[in-house]
């Protein structure tokens, strides 16, 4: 933890555009793909898709959803 410090000090010396560049880039580091995952969520897609398509599941307007969270 004393090397996150350290870096920490460095990055508050910063100008704000460095500072702004360096956490695009820490955040962007964060925010790899994961094939397992990615794959599960292609398969999820496609069954409801499949589902929908059969009638299963319905659609539900966009508006409605966003009633919900006002």
């Amino acid at each position: 933890m004393a090397r996150a410090n350290e870096v920490l000090k460095e990055a508050l010396a910063l100008k704000p555009q460095e500072k702004a560049e360096l956490i695009d880039k820490l955040l962007s580091s964060l925010d790899k793909p994961d094939a397992e995952v990615e794959a599960v969520w292609a398969k999820e897609v496609e069954s409801r898709i499949d589902a929908y398509g059969r009638g299963e599941i319905k659609s539900v307007a966009l508006e409605k959803v966003l009633e919900k969270y006002r």
